[in-house]
């Protein structure tokens, strides 16, 4: 039996499972240009000019309303002309309280009473002795009729020579006496009087009444606590039995920037809007400027009356004012005009101008802006910009024109 020789055929590798070539030289070489390619930009990204964190806002374009043109806007709050914390005017303790908040009450009527037992006893007392003073002023007059009967039967007797002159100016004497007795007592009596007086006077100051025609917005005080003009007792006595608020004194009183303050005059137009009501414009009219400034904050107080008020305003209300133009007649064209507005808080001070730093892709350019009026927190750009450009708001100081830019917030 002859061995088979091997078949060196049978020795080759098969590469047929194989689907193509693998990957050349010049795959690698161009991951390798990548890579440095990528690497290079991302060092000179950080290795070249530093990129600051700003805050960005974008100009938006309004339209003034059709009451006329608003030529300055603020804010304040309804306040009320005539406005009291009811209390007493003697300390004592609270025995009965008559009001509830949001009561209507006129004027003069009880609000509360006090303890009066002290108060009514001393009225007892003054009445008592102003009567005793008046009963011994009467025992005197009749005394001094008595001593006149005396004076005229010595005078009669002295002339028939029965009594001597002694007797006569003894009687003389008696009357005299009676009579400025009597004047004495008389004066006590009006005396007595006075103090009646003051003893009802300090009876009625147990009684709390209303001092005006109101509506009560608190309540401070319940029965069997004490209250005082003044504060005591460690904070334990009430100074008030409740706020009384004239309802129809409200007006708005708001802050103005002294910068502003020239654009506004006595009797000027306003349009009030409260913050609980944005949709509802309330007419209104400047009352006065208050002649003094506030260093501290730097604002002059106006005051603003209601043209007509309505039973939703109240007391300590948010509201916006917007002054509106002196004549405000109507413009010649019906279409309202647009403005740029953008926040206050952009425009920075330059060399006497106002400049703002526009985004443009992801660096800023310094621009230079007129404002007109301010309308809240914002302002109004008569010149420099147009509605859409973004534009930094707040950044950091030393933020220049052609810095590099991020945008947070």
């Amino acid at each position: 039996m002859s061995e088979s020789k091997p078949d060196l055929a049978s020795l080759r590798i098969d590469r047929s499972s194989h689907h193509g070539p693998g990957p050349g030289w010049w795959f690698w070489v161009s991951l390798v240009l990548l890579v440095a390619a990528g690497a290079g930009a991302a060092w000179w990204y950080l290795a070249g000019p530093a990129v600051k964190t700003v805050r960005a806002a974008t100009a938006v374009e309004r339209t003034s309303t059709r009451e006329g043109t608003t030529v300055l806007n603020a804010s304040g709050y309804v306040t009320a002309r005539r406005r009291a914390t009811v209390s007493s005017k003697v300390t004592g303790k609270v025995v009965e309280v008559n009001v509830e908040e949001g009561m209507r009450v006129r004027q003069g009527q009880v609000l509360a009473r006090l303890d009066d037992s002290i108060a009514r006893a001393s009225l007892d007392l003054a009445i008592a002795q102003l009567e005793a003073t008046r009963q011994a002023a009467h025992e005197s007059e009749v005394r001094l009729d008595e001593a006149l009967l005396t004076l005229k039967r010595r005078t009669q007797l002295f002339a028939e020579g029965v009594i001597g002159q002694a007797d006569v100016d003894a009687a003389q004497a008696e009357a005299d006496s009676l009579r400025a007795r009597i004047a004495a007592q008389r004066e006590q009596s009006v005396v007595g009087e006075r103090q009646v007086a003051l003893a009802q006077a300090q009876l009625d100051d147990t009684i709390i009444r209303a001092p005006f025609d109101g509506v009560a917005i608190s309540k401070d005080a319940q029965p069997g606590e004490m209250v005082s003009p003044v504060s005591a007792g460690g904070g334990f006595t009430r100074t008030g039995i409740s706020t009384i608020v004239d309802m129809t004194s409200l007006e708005i009183e708001v802050d103005v920037n002294e910068s502003y303050i020239n654009r506004v005059t006595d009797g000027q137009a306003v349009t009030a809007t409260l913050d609980a009501y944005p949709d509802w414009p309330i007419p209104a009219h400047v009352i006065t400027t208050v002649p003094t400034a506030d260093r501290q904050k730097a604002t002059v107080l106006v005051r603003i009356g209601f043209e007509q008020l309505d039973p939703r305003i109240l007391p300590d209300m948010g509201v916006k004012v917007a002054f509106l133009q002196a004549g405000n007649e109507p413009a010649a064209s019906e279409r309202p005009a647009a403005r740029v507005v953008i926040p206050a808080s952009a425009p920075k001070p330059s060399n006497g101008s106002q400049v703002v730093f526009v985004i443009k892709d992801d660096h800023v350019e310094r621009r230079a802006v007129s404002l007109g009026a301010v309308d809240g927190d914002l302002v109004e750009v008569v010149s420099g910009l147009v509605a859409g450009e973004r534009i930094v708001i707040d950044g950091p100081q030393d933020l220049a024109d052609g810095d590099r830019v991020v945008v947070t917030g």
